[in-house]
């Protein structure tokens, strides 16, 4: 097995070396708390916050970031993306390996160079791009290691923000508030989903930084049916509302927020964003230090069910937010999460509602958790928006 160290100056990060370092340490103290003797990172997000790369490449197998305590971090890639890797990378050991059928004896051949025979290892088993044939054929390769799912050890470790961090998810919400201003005033009678999300991109662009409209939902009429629909060739009429989730993005980091709209009157969406905002507000009011996750659900459930409507909302009340939009395996606040709030998280509640008729209709906010509560980003109200 050949390992090859990179030469390229490290140009593309978008944060200091110091601060990924910082970031390994943390995870290494998080590590020796869950008694691994090594860990396995394989979800998109978790590498991009421990060493810079995205993992784009690595949707034909893992990419595994490997960690041991006194080892230099190990990247098994593919060779064909060593020239993504490289600069995008603050890691210096990467090994390569060709076909899918080499995948997992050279990443478990880079496991023993670690010297941890018998010892814990740890997989991110609750998250995507780890196949359970990826599972299974390294449990066949290294036998005589113990495996132990650590799908939650990094999620915990990103979920407190630095300053840093912080900034840039801060702008991140600037380009969203933009979007969201481009979405209201574009509404008229006759203009389409696709030209509404084409006008957010040019004005964001603009602004400085992108962001995810037309891989995100934006959606009017009948078609604020759908979940998660992406924007289409479709016309707004009188009389009907519009509903959007979208974010900015800067560096890997999105803030995305809910906003609903109605052009002319729509008594179901009223009725819907009405009972979403007194959820939205009792939710951001049971943020705070030493909360549970499923503390702050239940405070948005608890308004439906004053109001004899706990059906309109089926599903979590927020999540985690950093790097990625969500990432499988971090902090979901939902019905009896156990998960202890902290200053410095950063949260996304999208008060989402569906309607009798099926109309999803609802609003959010993105908050920063601090010492005496919840500072919210935005400078968008989350009222319903008259067109």
């Amino acid at each position: 097995m050949t390992s090859i160290t990179s030469a390229v100056p490290l140009t593309d990060l978008p944060f200091p070396k110091t601060e990924y370092e910082r970031r390994q340490r943390k995870v290494f103290e998080a590590m020796e708390r869950a008694n691994l003797d090594a860990l396995i990172v394989t979800a998109h997000g978790h590498l991009q916050y421990l060493s810079g790369y995205d993992g784009r490449g690595a949707y034909f197998m893992p990419f595994p970031l490997i960690l041991g305590p006194g080892q230099k971090l190990t990247f098994v890639v593919r060779e064909y993306e060593l020239g993504s890797v490289r600069p995008d990378s603050c890691v210096e050991e990467i090994v390569p390996y060709t076909e899918q059928s080499d995948f997992v004896p050279v990443c478990a051949d880079a496991i023993r160079r670690f010297g941890l025979k018998g010892r814990r290892i740890g997989l991110e088993l609750g998250c995507w791009n780890l196949a359970p044939a990826d599972v299974s054929a390294l449990q066949v390769q290294l036998s005589d290691f113990k495996f132990a799912d650590a799908t939650r050890l990094v999620a915990t470790v990103a979920a407190v923000k630095t300053e840093m961090e912080l900034e840039v998810m801060r702008f991140a919400m600037e380009l969203t508030d933009v979007a969201v201003r481009v979405f209201q005033q574009s509404l008229r009678e006759g203009i389409t989903e696709a030209e509404v999300a084409a006008n957010i991109e040019s004005e964001v662009e603009k602004a400085g930084g992108t962001v995810r409209a037309t891989s995100s939902t934006l959606l009017f009429g009948e078609r604020t049916k759908f979940s998660h629909g992406s924007p289409k060739r479709h016309p707004i009429r009188k009389n009907e509302p519009a509903f959007m989730e979208l974010g900015g993005v800067k560096n890997g980091y999105a803030c995305g927020l809910v906003r609903s709209a109605v052009l002319g009157r729509h008594a179901e969406t009223e009725l819907l964003h009405d009972l979403s905002i007194e959820a939205l507000e009792a939710v951001i009011s049971a943020i705070k230090p030493g909360a549970t996750a499923g503390e702050v659900d239940a405070a948005g459930r608890g308004v439906l069910k004053r109001h004899g409507h706990p059906e309109f909302l089926n599903h979590r009340v927020g999540y985690q937010t950093g790097i990625n939009w969500v990432e499988r395996g971090n902090i979901s606040l939902e019905p009896g999460a156990t998960d202890i709030l902290e200053p410095n998280m950063t949260l996304h509640m999208p008060m989402i509602l569906c309607g009798e008729s099926g109309y999803l209709i609802g609003t959010s906010e993105h908050v920063l958790v601090t010492e005496h509560g919840a500072e919210i980003l935005s400078r968008t109200p989350h009222t319903l928006y008259r067109a």
